[in-house]
């Protein structure tokens, strides 16, 4: 066994913890006054300039607001409600984003990182804006380099950089080398002078861009861009095509041609698709705030709805932080008193100690304040501190008798190597203790100094310390929250297999009774991935090795989703489709991770998983209803341009139709919930359903205005066949609202019943029919529109399933 030994220094006294004052407060006053500052705006969220304009500036707004100034020109009002529907969708849509806004600038100040700086002699935490050029910066485990500076102070300091430079060791730091924003602290302390702040700090561009809250760059707002690009395609030529036929064919009364033309024009707009889409992201981020959920990529609540399998760290995401010693275990006759000064020396040599080192601070209070000096006192005067790669952590002690004892805590698998000859009994008590969740490490004493590269080697074990770990209450819930929604949980934790194993049965993971030890994990990709779809328990994994786990199930096809909370986990988070850091976790893995639960709770998961699934279940449901009628309003186009007969609708009826059968519907069905598990190929099955089902209802409706044609004469017949048309297309958009609408429940069925009634009050109401124009004449013309749309409805039901029995989604 390898690694990169460190040692804190060979003085026989520990370096004073104050030997650099920092900046002080003069001095910051005078960089702050020279503009000397770390000004790098950290935005979880866009400006308010940018929601209003990006709502307001859009491409179909354009062609909207332009066709609304006509009819305002050309009269009558009522023709123009679909410009006050757009000015409602593009208001919703701002204030929705704002209360986003809102929420997430409120949950970026509770998730921001603090870093620790020196002024005056005193250490305190600030906001990373107000680091000034000159501070010293102090750094421990986790912590994040925030700016570029230079190492004052080491204590064993190793720093990860891979996320900069891709170089997968950490690097040993030493006073006077150079530290790099966006690196982060794997192992030891220190503390550096900062050199370069702002915008001229080597991470400052990438870390703003990546904190920015962000509605672009998923997989669901491309595929809609994708289909508005189609839209707008099919748009331009077959709107030309109108203006020109319907100006020939009302050649005396150029007003009715120009209000048929903005008619056939308007339906072709999916103009509330983008809306609904940025509403329900909106309310997502809503839903989730209230749960103390940060969403520091808005993608990512999409994104974790398309997982399939979630690896779990287990200390601090199945486990609570803290730990407590239930027992310590002398071998080979050693005293307890001894071992109780040692591993309270041990606890008091390291600065910053994890919550392993904390459960034995607490319990062994014996040697805490060791490094003061007091008489009787074991002092530790070379360190050697822990790594999630190592795995164990070490101190070179002074007695009181001028004697010097080097020790080694960690885990017992990796001081110790297997088939020690004299560990038969012991090596069966720790399986034991293993096999019952408890963490075991052992206390060992060598004779080696700490920076021999294999130090561990020839260690004579001295006690087993027992930690009981915590469980989180709200785990066996979460992960069975998961099985049921077909996503496989998979442990992966640097502990002991056969502990983390016992941990995850006592939640009820499937899988746990045979936890896999990674060490003897094949290396290569393929084999990987197979032995990680076999099992569900991994132990005894290096920050690299998750890493790589991740990659080999990404290689799968699988959409991986990472937790974890330690400096150990961010090389996976990092890499994971969706990365999920608990809000206590290092300022390494908040930084990293696009979800951040603040509260700490492993419950909200499920949360984030039910709203990704409801925005993206629902947007398809809505898209197809948004191109059903863009696919019907060009259909009936193009039909009416080569027949050269006026456009059966005023925009009047089209917005009355949109209205219910699309704009209400959809808001309430893109806000519901909804479990499916997102799948690929968002475009293709939205075109494969509304493209086949758009052809249909605009055949339907222009047979039914060619037979009124034929049947109605004299001087009101126009109104009268643009009637019958206009019942058939609302009986048939009725039933795709239908179709989309299932599986029904009581509120879809009084949704669809609501919308039809509305219809029937407008049919009904003498005032309604004058303003919509909507009068059916006769009995016998209405009653073969209404035998056309049941005709077409029952070839839209063939079709989708149809559609649903070759795996298309219609529903």
């Amino acid at each position: 066994m390898t690694h990169q030994a460190q040692v804190d220094t060979s003085e026989p006294d520990p370096p004073a913890r104050t030997a650099h004052p920092g900046l002080t407060s003069a001095e910051v006053a005078e960089r702050v006054a020279r503009g000397e500052v770390n000004d790098v705006p950290v935005r979880s969220s866009r400006s308010t300039a940018d929601i209003v304009r990006a709502n307001v500036f859009t491409r179909f707004n354009a062609i909207i607001g332009v066709l609304f100034l006509i009819i305002l020109v050309v009269g009558p009002i009522q023709d123009g409600l679909f410009g006050f529907v757009i000015v409602a969708n593009t208001a919703i849509g701002i204030i929705q984003e704002l209360r986003a806004k809102k929420t997430l600038d409120s949950l970026a100040v509770i998730g921001e990182a603090k870093p620790t700086v020196r002024r005056d002699g005193t250490a305190a935490e600030i906001p990373t804006s107000g680091i000034v050029l000159g501070d010293l910066v102090e750094l421990g485990p986790g912590d994040k380099v925030v700016v570029d500076g230079e190492v004052t102070e080491a204590d064993g300091l190793e720093i990860d950089e891979s996320l900069l430079t891709g170089e997968a060791d950490p690097v040993l730091k030493q006073p006077g080398d150079p530290v790099m924003s966006g690196s982060f602290v794997v192992a030891g302390g220190g503390a550096f002078t900062a050199t370069k702040v702002g915008r001229e700090a080597y991470a400052a561009q990438l870390a703003e861009e990546a904190s920015r809250f962000t509605l672009v760059h998923s997989e669901l707002r491309s595929g809609i861009s994708q289909i508005l690009k189609y839209v707008t395609w099919m748009m331009v030529p077959t709107a030309i095509g109108l203006i020109i036929s319907q100006l020939v064919v009302e050649e005396d009364d150029w007003r009715e041609a120009v209000r048929r033309m903005v008619g056939g024009i308007v339906p072709m707009v999916p103009e509330g698709l983008v809306l609904l889409t940025s509403v329900a992201f909106a309310i997502g981020v809503i839903r989730l705030g209230r749960k103390q959920c940060l969403v520091q990529e808005l993608p990512a609540i999409e994104g974790l709805a398309r997982v399939d399998v979630v690896c779990l760290d287990k200390t601090g995401t199945l486990t609570e932080g803290g730990m407590d010693v239930t027992e310590l275990r002398p071998l080979a006759g050693g005293d307890r008193a001894e071992l109780r000064q040692v591993l309270g020396a041990l606890g008091a040599a390291d600065p910053r100690p994890n919550a392993s080192l904390q459960a034995i601070i607490d319990a062994f209070p014996d040697g805490h304040g060791a490094d003061t000096g007091a008489d009787g006192r074991l002092r530790p005067v070379a360190t050697l501190p822990f790594s999630s790669a190592r795995k164990y952590s070490g101190a070179t002690l002074h007695g009181p008798d001028s004697q010097r004892t080097t020790w080694l805590l960690g885990a017992p698998d990796v001081l110790l190597p297997d088939g020690d000859p004299a560990g038969g009994e012991r090596d069966a008590g720790i399986e034991e203790l293993n096999a019952q969740g408890l963490r075991v490490l052992l206390l060992a004493r060598t004779d080696r100094p700490l920076d021999d590269p294999e130090v561990a080697e020839g260690a004579r074990p001295a006690a087993l310390v027992v930690l009981e770990q915590r469980l989180r209450p709200d785990a066996a819930d979460t992960l069975r929250y998961f099985a049921d929604q077909d996503v496989d949980a998979k442990v992966i934790s640097g502990d002991n297999a056969v502990s983390v194993g016992a941990v995850a049965g006592k939640l009820g993971l499937p899988g746990a009774e045979a936890p896999v030890d990674a060490r003897k994990l094949p290396a290569a990709p393929e084999a990987m991935a197979a032995e990680l779809e076999r099992g569900a328990v991994f132990g005894r994994v290096t920050p690299q090795q998750k890493r790589d786990m991740v990659g080999a199930l990404q290689s799968r096809g699988h959409n991986v989703a990472m937790t974890g909370d330690g400096v150990n986990d961010v090389l996976a988070l990092k890499d994971a489709d969706i990365g999920v850091s608990m809000g206590s976790g290092s300022e390494a893995t908040r930084a990293v991770a696009q979800i951040v639960l603040l509260d700490n709770s492993f419950a909200t998961l499920p949360s984030v998983v039910a709203e990704g699934r409801r925005v993206i279940g629902n947007i398809e449901r809505v898209a197809n209803l948004f191109l059903v009628k863009t696919v019907y309003s060009v259909l009936l186009a193009l039909l009416v341009v080569c027949s050269q007969v006026p456009y059966p609708f005023l925009p009047r009826h089209l917005t009355l139709l949109s209205t219910l059968t699309i704009g209400v519907p959809a808001f309430f069905l893109a806000l519901a919930p909804n479990k499916e598990r997102a799948k690929p190929r968002f475009v293709r099955r939205v075109m494969r359903y509304s493209i086949p089902v758009g052809l249909i209802a605009g055949t339907a409706t222009f047979l039914s205005y060619l037979v009124a044609r034929h049947h109605y004469r004299g001087e009101d017949a126009l109104d009268a066949e643009t009637s019958a048309a206009t019942l058939t297309l609302f009986l048939i958009a009725m039933w795709v609202l239908a179709i989309i609408a299932r599986p029904y429940t009581w509120w879809r069925v009084g949704l669809v019943l609501t919308m039809a009634l509305g219809f029937v009050i407008v049919l009904v109401t003498p005032w309604l029919q004058d303003f919509f124009a909507l009068r059916l004449v006769g009995t016998e013309m209405p009653w073969t529109a209404v035998g056309i749309a049941v005709a077409a409805s029952a070839l839209l039901e063939v079709v989708w399933r149809r559609i649903a029995a070759n795996g298309g989604r219609a529903s």
